[in-house]
């Protein structure tokens, strides 16, 4: 179904089993940019983004290593043999190579037998509800019964040492969810949309097959090409525009049924940002949890991520019913609403 906000989905069949995150064990404070950009250049950016820490690769370390990781934990948590995962879809903007895919490479790591359906999927920040669509969606048609979705992002690597925009405000994570086929679980809800007008707003403008600087963007000049490009009050405007509507129509369908989500989960974008959109929403903060503060913007990750850290405990012991908003880089959205827990496994590690 099409609404103005997206297209609409509703799966049945499939339920999350587990979470696992993995960050990198390198925390990054504020006063490690204070050399690069000045202790007032520091604070300003901060007090809009909100970001106290983030954590950072190392070396050669990868978003496939910390999913890697995550996959490990997980799948000893669930007790699952490798064998029996159906399907690896991996979420990133930072694979590993532009081909082959990295869900091939990590299906080799994990031990994941050749009957797997792997493949790369090219989106950030809204990547972690369409991966849920896609997976549930694959448990519906019977093409799989156990699903394993690799999200995450290594920023970092691709961000200017030298733009404060977006240097202060990426950190690194890798996730796994596990998905499972279940007779009794409950209806998923899905609202996806994009508007590719907005592509040159959250850019990498070269390493592909065509070079962004010579179109001739005065918004690049003096810059890296091969580091990451953030208009940051486009993406604000975008934001305010399209994330409300689309808060008020997930719950609407994922309401349905009379119950209202117990917690609201928001990619971790910009603190000022959410705060904003939270406060539109009439949400209380214990409702919709943030932790952009420790972790900073983590990208893919950061919903799943949101989930491993505020929701660990509750989520061990009962369900609730989760939204879940996804924004950003595209333009591209993405929202799930279901019901998730208790998880047999949901927990944050380090490497």
């Amino acid at each position: 179904m099409s609404h103005a906000i997206g297209r609409e989905a509703r799966t049945t069949g499939g339920r999350v089993v587990g979470v696992v995150s993995c960050v990198p064990a390198k925390v990054r404070g504020n006063d490690d940019f204070v050399d690069t950009f000045g202790e007032a250049g520091v604070a300003d950016v901060v007090k809009l983004i909100g970001v106290q820490s983030r954590r950072q690769v190392e070396g050669d370390t990868t978003t496939r290593d910390l999913c890697r990781s995550a996959a490990d934990t997980l799948l000893k948590g669930l007790s699952w043999d490798a064998g029996s995962v159906d399907a690896l879809i991996f979420v990133s903007q930072t694979p590993d190579f532009r081909l082959p895919p990295t869900a091939c490479a990590l299906q080799a790591d994990l031990g994941v037998g050749p009957a797997c359906i792997a493949f790369d999927i090219n989106l950030g920040c809204s990547g972690y509800p369409y991966a849920l669509w896609l997976g549930m969606t694959m448990i519906q048609t019977g093409a799989a019964r156990r699903v394993l979705l690799a999200v995450g992002d290594t920023i970092s690597r691709i961000v200017d040492p030298g733009d404060r925009a977006t240097a202060l405000l990426f950190g690194d994570a890798g996730t796994v969810t596990a998905l499972e086929a279940s007779d009794d679980a409950g209806a998923c809800h899905f609202v996806l949309g994009s508007d590719g007008q907005g592509v040159k707003n959250l850019i990498v403008p070269t390493g592909g097959f065509r070079d962004y600087m010579a179109c001739g963007d005065s918004r690049l000049q003096g810059r890296a090409g091969n580091a990451l490009y953030m208009d940051g009050g486009e993406i604000f405007n975008f934001t305010l525009r399209a994330v409300p509507p689309l808060v008020a129509r997930t719950v609407e369908l994922g309401s349905a049924d009379g119950r209202q989500p117990d917690y609201y989960l928001f990619h971790q974008a910009n603190q000022f940002m959410l705060k904003h959109l939270i406060k539109k929403a009439k949400l209380s903060p214990e409702q919709a949890p943030l932790n952009i503060d420790e972790f900073g913007n983590t990208s893919s990750a950061s919903i799943p991520l949101l989930i491993t850290t505020k929701l660990k405990a509750t989520l061990r012991e009962q369900a609730h019913r989760l939204a879940l908003f996804g924004f950003g880089v595209g333009y591209s959205w993405a929202s799930a609403c279901l019901d998730i827990g208790p998880l047999r496994v949901v927990d944050t590690i380090e490497v």
